[in-house]
């Protein structure tokens, strides 16, 4: 609910925005009724279904995708995007490795929340060899550092 909070506050104005373990899809339809064009996705069929669910409840439209991050070629093949979003999914040490790797590949700016997991500390640490890291807890904004000129 925090990072569909912070998202419902920007104006997205047609910025492509993927969200990555969409669960239930609330960051999705938030970035979606400011304006972007979004494309969810998770691993579960139920979750992308459950998703594409309650943008049409809420009368925005929702591009969804099932895809393992360790396999993303057809999540890369969509993009880029200018955001990506994910709540709360850093809730095991095997998600750490594939999402610092993927991030980087699909946008210059990420939104990230998390409660507080212990599997976030190694994430951070790792994250802002990348990223410059802005944090509200639970919503951690990264933006990618520009390579040296």
């Amino acid at each position: 609910m925090a990072l569909a909070r912070a998202i419902a506050a920007r104006a997205l104005k047609g910025a492509r925005v993927v969200e990555l373990g969409c669960g239930l899809g609330l960051p999705s339809v938030a970035a979606a009724l400011a304006g972007g064009r979004v494309l969810a996705t998770d691993w579960a069929p139920e979750s992308v279904a459950a998703t594409a669910a309650n943008a049409e409840r809420n009368g925005v439209h929702v591009e969804t995708l099932c895809v393992d991050w360790r396999a993303p070629a057809p999540l890369l093949a969509r993009g880029p995007f200018d955001l990506a979003l994910a709540a709360d999914v850093l809730y095991e040490a095997r998600n750490v490795e594939p999402l610092l790797d993927l991030l980087p590949r699909l946008a210059p700016e990420a939104w990230i929340a998390d409660p507080g997991r212990a599997m976030a500390a190694p994430f951070w640490e790792a994250a802002e060899r990348e990223w410059e890291i802005r944090a509200t807890p639970p919503v951690w904004r990264l933006r990618r550092r520009r390579a040296p000129v």
